[in-house]
């Protein structure tokens, strides 16, 4: 059997996608996204209807012959599938066409391998691409694959080259799982620090290209790499804000999700994903402008799921300069907001994203009549911080009276770690938070 050997990205390939009536029919559009942020030169793109598929090549070997035409007449290089192909299959495959075949999981790799930019993500990608691999390794190899290593200390029985790639695979991926458990440790040590001070994560979810990594960069005023593709951005990121209306939170963008997205890749990007299990609050980014949203949102809780990911979700629908959508809120109940129309590129409806989001950690935002002394400077320069007050005047006295709207236990948090008497500052209004006291510790940063 011939041995194709991988090449870099810009390869001439045929893309193939199949909709089979036993499986998830998929999007035709998203699979030529997906070769080309992998840097494929689609020469043409064939659909095939199937009934069920065919244990040998996955399609008819009728079909495979106009394929392996068109490869020839092409001079293409490479075959997609937008199917997950056996090993077998992929061989089969190979043989007849002469050229190398992925599918869908291999295309999605190597998007991963050109992503990877942090010391995990790269780790994250070499651990997916061995476990997918080692199920394929017979692929890579030419004349018999039982021949015996020789050599002084090697003769007698020995073992076959196969089986020696495989078990330095094994090896591989081993270390591969323990590099990636110190990663999480040390992630661990951050989180704890985090929630010791008291300080709430918003994990940025979504379908890959919803504009996760655009909303993120403005919010965090930061500058993650964004673009109009798929997988833009692979690697997890943090940043520690103070968010108007909201206070100081940390902000993560993480990995976007994809339809029919293998399991052992969920499984080898949990590390990733750990920043959206331990969120205080999930912002689902949604593609507002998209056809295949409801698919698309589908997708996305699918994986939440699998990953046991059970923080509050807002909703948040982007692009609403593309769908026409008006910046809005829709409430679930009378105090939770369950989505909000922005959009982060026009920069439209983000106080109210503001407001949703303070209204989720804090509950339904009140009005208050605050009288601070001068001593209290401080308290009025973090409401100022968090943008709540709605105006101020001073008296004759010299203290001053502010308007503010905030929900009611997070202006308790703040007096309280100002030490200040609760009912000189609310006046009548201090008996509602006849509670017992608690202790609120002060924002620490990020180690």
């Amino acid at each position: 059997m011939e041995n194709f050997e991988q090449r870099q990205s810009g390869e001439r390939a045929i893309l193939v996608s199949v909709s089979v009536q036993l499986l998830d029919d998929l999007d035709a559009e998203e699979f030529r996204l997906l070769a080309q942020s992998a840097g494929a030169e689609i020469l043409e793109h064939i659909s095939v209807q199937r009934n069920r598929p065919d244990p040998k090549f996955f399609i008819g070997s009728g079909k495979v012959d106009e394929i392996a035409e068109l490869v020839e007449s092409l001079e293409a290089e490479l075959v997609i599938f937008d199917h997950s192909l056996s090993p077998a299959q992929e061989r089969n495959l190979e043989r007849i066409l002469k050229c190398r075949v992925i599918d869908r999981t291999g295309l999605i790799l190597d998007i991963f391998a050109l992503r990877a930019r942090t010391h995990e993500g790269k780790l994250q990608v070499e651990l997916a691409q061995l476990k997918h691999l080692s199920t394929r390794l017979i692929r890579g190899f030419t004349g018999n694959l039982e021949q015996q290593k020789g050599g002084i200390g090697l003769r007698g029985p020995g073992e076959s080259q196969l089986e020696t790639d495989r078990r330095l695979i094994r090896v591989r991926i081993t270390q591969l799982k323990d590099k990636l458990v110190k990663v999480q440790q040390t992630r661990l040590q951050g989180r704890a620090a985090r929630q010791k001070a008291a300080i709430p994560t918003i994990s940025l979810v979504g379908y890959t290209n919803a504009g996760k990594s655009t909303l993120f960069n403005i919010l965090a005023k930061s500058d993650v790499y964004a673009a109009d593709q798929l997988f833009a951005t692979l690697d997890p990121t943090l940043r520690r804000l103070d968010w108007d209306g909201v206070g100081t939170v940390v902000l993560a963008d993480t990995v976007g999700f994809v339809r029919n997205l293998q399991h052992d890749l969920v499984e080898s990007f949990k590390a990733t994903l750990e920043e959206t299990l331990e969120a205080t609050l999930l912002l689902h980014v949604i593609d507002s402008s998209s056809p295949n949203m409801p698919e698309q949102i589908e997708a996305v809780e699918s994986v939440l799921k699998e990953i046991g990911a059970d923080a509050p979700i807002l909703h948040v629908y982007n692009k609403i300069d593309l769908s026409g959508d008006a910046a809005k809120i829709i409430y679930k109940t009378s105090d939770l907001p369950d989505r909000v129309y922005v959009s982060a590129h026009a920069e439209q409806g983000l106080d109210l994203l503001s407001q949703a989001v303070q209204q989720c950690l804090m509950g339904q935002l009140q009005l208050f009549d605050l009288v601070l002394k001068p001593a209290y400077g401080k308290l009025r320069t973090q409401l100022y911080t968090l943008n709540v007050i709605q105006s101020e005047h001073y008296d004759e006295q010299g203290d001053l009276h502010l308007s503010v709207r905030i929900a009611p236990h997070k202006l308790e948090q703040l007096i309280k770690q100002a030490h200040l008497p609760l009912d000189e500052i609310l006046g009548k209004k201090a008996s509602q938070f006849q509670r017992p006291l608690e202790e609120f510790e002060i924002d620490h940063p990020i180690p």
